[in-house]
């Protein structure tokens, strides 16, 4: 049985919380489509640095909300132009995988007269321009694959309010982040509010994956609220707090992302703190790889050692072991 579950609260930490829920509480032999949206606010992948990530000052200033979320992957901007979609459902392998997700999404589009296509590693696009950014958390055997679909978004409060850095701006080969993002709306083939797209894709989807709906209960809603007070409202969560370190090492890597590396090397060599920032995704925390490496002399033929034992795609998805030593060591 396939269900659908509809949120028309749309304030982001309750929504990333029934996420969470749903994901962690609701029966595993279930699958759930969801569809959601949150006031203006900037949803932060799980491993990023937010103060680097965001335009404090245009934050602040505009009263946008600022959370962090389960999966990994950039920074995204929502507002009441944005709809966003959720998939729960059983993972193959454990792994990250995009297009099984994406491609529904982008079916519906294409039958609104929508000429979208998946490009890249977690896009959907038109005309070359990003129409939706998705983003993956995997945990015992379990997906959570989410997107943003910019409908009628304002484009040009999205560009002032995301810190994005050159290097990304280079890797895509654009001049800004204006010139690389798009809303659907005015691409289908019949205008329609965004209440009527949701309705449409709603629609669509139902069709496509014979779902029924599941109606939350107040049971439901307590643990929702739960969630929600307990992580996504607090700022230690949303914002935490970078270590003190004495070695830093960034890299944007093709099918990867962009990874960040901050060190904490002691007398002698040793690793006494090691972090990962980033727009990477992985089925593994990469806290746990920190772990591993902590406590080992900072040098090339040692870590090359331990890392062999280790699956590092696992916490970089499109990693490998000799790129991963060269980010540490160039």
């Amino acid at each position: 049985m396939n269900y659908y579950i509809e949120s028309r609260n749309t304030d982001p930490s309750y929504n990333l919380a029934l996420e969470q829920y749903v994901f962690d509480s609701l029966d595993r032999g279930r699958n759930y489509f969801m569809l959601w949206q949150n006031h203006n606010s900037i949803i932060v992948g799980k491993h990023q640095n937010t103060i680097a990530e965001i335009n404090n000052s245009f934050v602040n200033a505009h009263n946008i909300s600022v959370v962090r979320r389960l999966s990994g992957g950039g920074a995204v901007y929502h507002d009441m132009g944005n709809l966003n979609f959720t998939f729960i459902t059983g993972a193959k392998d454990n792994t990250i995988n995009f297009a099984d997700f994406c491609l529904p999404v982008q079916k519906a589009l294409v039958s609104f007269g929508v000429p979208a296509v998946i490009s890249g590693r977690n896009d959907i696009t038109v005309d070359g321009k990003k129409v939706s950014g998705n983003a993956q958390y995997v945990k015992q055997g379990r997906v959570m694959h989410h997107g943003t679909l910019l409908y009628d978004c304002d484009l040009d409060t999205l560009c002032e309010a995301l810190n994005v850095t050159d290097d990304k701006i280079e890797s895509k080969s654009i001049k800004s982040v204006r010139s690389r993002v798009a809303n659907i709306r005015p691409y289908m083939k019949n205008d329609m509010s965004l209440n009527d797209f949701w309705s449409a894709l709603k629609n669509n989807l139902f069709s496509a994956f014979n779902m029924s709906e599941y109606p939350l209960c107040a049971e439901d809603e307590t643990e929702v609220e739960k969630i929600k007070e307990r992580l996504y409202s607090k700022w230690s969560w949303n914002y935490g707090e970078s270590p003190a370190f004495n070695v830093r090492k960034t890299r944007r890597i093709e099918g990867c992302g962009k990874l960040e590396i901050l060190l904490d090397v002691e007398k002698g060599g040793i690793i006494k703190n090691i972090v990962f920032f980033g727009d990477f995704f992985g089925s593994d925390d990469p806290s746990d790889l920190a772990l591993r490496l902590t406590g080992h002399h900072y040098e090339y033929n040692e870590l090359e050692k331990l890392l062999n034992e280790i699956d590092i795609p696992r916490y970089f998805h499109n990693l490998d072991i000799k790129t991963f030593l060269n980010i540490l060591f160039e």
